[in-house]
């Protein structure tokens, strides 16, 4: 490789100018994307590509032109790997620039950015060279380089990079040594209380379960309401979204983490082209498993729009959702970022309205969430039960949650964050298998707030009892990870985020699961005396637990079938009403889920219960009908 331009190449030419005389655009498109230019303030040659009037190998050959030097294919040339211990792969993506050779005392490098006095200032001070020499090469030249070269280190990162910062906030340690040793004195305590104590013992057993019922029961029935009371209320009003100036608005990125979903790749990228932003601004990462060759194949024929880029997530253990995000992190440029999952079709104007709300917010706001809901909600009774519950967590909880100042465990789809925040906060767990709820707390431990949009994204609907154990499994078991997590030095938790959310924390993340574990006895012990009506259970029930205990079987089954039927009516969803009545019954396929869970946090914690999607008959109806 031959070089003779120095650090400070002269722009000679026009870029538009320069595309028009070499035929790659014609006047007309020029004209287009000027006027695009004029409305967004983003570069010429980034809105070409959105357009797609310009393929990007085309494009960097004539802005190598435009900036006086040479173009490299770095496919074909590969960088020296002893340059490449000079710097950071982290770095390297910040500043769109790959070191490829010694010359002497002067490094070559190739780059994505036109080269400037400061840029190779900064080279030559972390490199020690007397000179730095300048290619031109693609952004998807510079990724593609560093994801190979960099691998073993990207995935390092991915898999233990908050491990190795803060050992304490991640869940590759299932139980810390004295939580052991509570659960086993705890065991023991009460086997040995049962031995010597056996009436009072279970009487107090009893009480406990009931009470805690009763306790998680009042807790979601006050943050309902209150959540309720946001009904009406748009956080981000549709005159605050069409105020919004174009060329304000920063470069978003968004992950679409996918896996074995060859079904509906084509599907994805349709539903992404539906959202309205600015698409030259829009930074999409497709996150494919490497050995995943079916849904890469399927990528690839869906012949996707240059916004897109594939992201090879390296193979190895945990294979996870989590570790392609933080892959995905590692690479984004974005302000803002979102996450969709693959069969997701977001509002439209849902990326505009996590703006206005970021801009409105505290400077601590870290992440929004927007609402999660079904189209394929009447395709059984499942997605039935399925859309009541995600109605009643996502319209009357979250704002109630957020009202009431209280943590916010995320959806796994649809979290809008500031990207810095989230590389502060070590980005995803890759062992926590309900990752999204993890972040979510994690953030409130570190001063941030979660806040919520009125946006919603439809999804498809579990329409299978073994996909849905699957999935709510999964999420069972990583709500116990995520209590075990943040219970590690339970004082100093009280001290960070307050008795208020910490408590607010132990009811929703801790309760859930507690509830569903606890109440097969319960029902057990009703079924029994339904049946025989003996009183072989009366000593059981002295008077402040028999009173507990109808509370909880009349009005606390109540309050849930009520909530259930208050979930309708925000999105009216009123044919839903009698399926409420089912609530109990959509219960035992929870507690099911629960003790599956509780099995495989001792046994598989880090296991990802994969969820099938793109099997709805609704899918393409839906999907159609909305387009």
């Amino acid at each position: 490789m031959s070089m003779v331009q120095t650090s400070t190449p002269v722009q000679t030419k026009r870029l538009g100018e320069a595309l028009v005389e070499r035929g790659l655009i014609s006047p007309a498109q020029l004209a287009k994307a000027l006027d695009l230019q004029q409305r967004t303030g983003e570069r010429l040659g980034r809105i070409l590509i959105a357009l797609g009037a310009v393929k990007r190998k085309d494009l960097y050959n004539v802005l190598a032109d435009v900036w006086g030097v040479p173009f490299v294919d770095l496919t074909q040339r590969r960088p020296e790997p002893h340059v490449l211990r000079l710097f950071d792969p982290a770095e390297l993506v910040a500043e769109r620039f790959i070191p490829l050779v010694w010359q002497g005392k002067t490094l070559v490098v190739a780059t994505a950015e036109p080269p400037n006095a400061d840029l190779a200032a900064r080279i030559r001070a972390k490199s020690g060279a007397a000179d730095v020499a300048f290619y031109a090469t693609t952004e998807w030249d510079i990724d593609y380089a560093i994801r190979t070269l960099y691998r073993d280190t990207i995935l390092d990162r991915a898999v233990f990079g908050l491990y190795y910062r803060t050992p304490d906030e991640c869940a590759y340690t299932v139980m810390v040594p004295w939580q052991f040793l509570a659960l086993g004195a705890a065991v023991v305590a009460a086997l040995t209380a049962l031995y010597l104590w056996p009436r009072a013992t279970l009487i107090a057993l009893n009480f406990l379960v009931n009470i805690g019922f009763f306790i998680g029961i009042l807790f979601k029935f006050v943050v309902s309401l209150v959540g309720a009371q946001s009904e009406h209320v748009q956080w981000v009003t549709d005159e605050e979204v069409a105020a919004l100036d174009e060329r304000t608005l920063p470069t978003y990125t968004i992950l679409v983490p996918v896996y074995r979903e060859a079904n509906i790749v084509s599907l994805l990228i349709e539903n992404l082209g539906r959202i309205e932003y600015p698409p030259e601004k829009l930074e999409i990462l497709l996150l494919l498993e490497e050995d995943d060759e079916e849904t890469i194949a399927a990528a690839r024929a869906a012949n996707p729009p240059e916004t897109v880029t594939f992201v090879m997530i390296p193979d190895g253990q945990p294979k996870t959702k989590p570790k392609a995000c933080n892959v995905g992190l590692f690479f984004a440029r974005g302000e803002y970022l979102v996450i969709y999952d693959a069969e997701d079709r977001p509002d439209p104007d849902q990326l505009k309205k996590a703006v206005v709300a970021f801009r409105k917010g505290p400077p601590n706001l870290a992440c929004v969430q927007a609402a999660l809901n079904y189209f394929n909600s009447d395709e059984n009774f499942l997605t039935r039960m399925f859309t009541l519950e995600y109605s009643y967590w996502f319209d009357y909880i979250l704002p109630g949650l957020d009202r009431l100042r209280l943590p916010i465990p995320l959806g796994g789809t649809s979290n809008h964050f500031r990207t810095d925040v989230l590389r502060e906060l070590g980005g995803w767990d890759p062992f926590n298998v309900t990752e999204d709820a993890d972040l979510g707390i994690r953030a409130a431990g570190h001063g941030y707030v979660v806040g919520v949009i009125n946006s919603t994204t439809y999804e498809e609907a579990n329409n299978h009892i073994g996909n849905w154990i699957r999935q709510r499994s999964r999420w069972i078991k990583g709500y116990m990870q995520t209590v075990l997590v943040h219970t590690r030095r339970p004082i100093a938790l009280v001290r960070r985020v307050g008795w208020r959310n910490a408590l607010g924390f132990a009811l929703l993340i801790g309760g859930t699961p507690l509830t569903f574990l606890s109440a097969p006895p319960l029902w057990g012990m009703y079924l029994v005396w339904l049946l025989t009506r003996t009183h072989a259970f009366d000593f059981l029930f002295p008077p402040i637990t028999l009173y507990v205990s109808l509370f909880n079987l009349l009005i606390g089954n109540g309050l849930m079938i009520y909530l259930n039927m208050l979930a309708v009516f925000k999105r009216e969803y009123y044919h839903l009403l009698l399926f409420a009545l089912l609530n109990p019954f959509y219960w035992v396929l929870h507690t099911i889920a629960a003790y599956k869970a509780l099995w495989q946090l001792f046994t598989r914690p880090f296991y990802w219960e994969k969820t099938r999607h793109g099997i709805s008959k609704f899918l393409d109806t839906e999907t159609s009908t909305h387009a």
